[in-house]
């Protein structure tokens, strides 16, 4: 049995992120002048679909998503994902501080 590590309610921060990227992909969508019908066909997902994935429902599996970036070909953009992670940079730099000795004198 799988346990969920944050239980069954999304906290809305995350919510309002999921529907901020929803709305950028339906953005993106309609500056191709794609209807949501061809995307689905060129993401082989249905319809439905693509407009819960454009509502930022947070139960399309991130699959989806990709699918969905592909058939817009912004598919690279998931690789932004968590490239500049300045917080971890800090953490390691502080983990990694040199010992210092002192210098030999003859």
């Amino acid at each position: 049995m799988v346990k969920s590590t944050m239980g069954t309610k999304i906290p809305r921060k995350l919510t309002a992120k999921m529907q901020i990227v929803g709305e950028q992909i339906k953005l993106a969508r309609l500056r191709r002048n794609f209807t949501i019908s061809q995307i689905a066909d060129r993401a082989t997902v249905s319809e439905i679909t693509v407009s819960r994935v454009e509502k930022g429902l947070p139960t399309v599996s991130i699959g989806i998503y990709l699918r969905i970036l592909y058939a817009l070909q912004l598919d690279d953009d998931i690789l932004w994902l968590a490239k500049q992670d300045e917080m971890g940079k800090a953490i390691q730099d502080l983990n990694l501080k040199e010992r210092k000795r002192a210098s030999k004198k003859v």
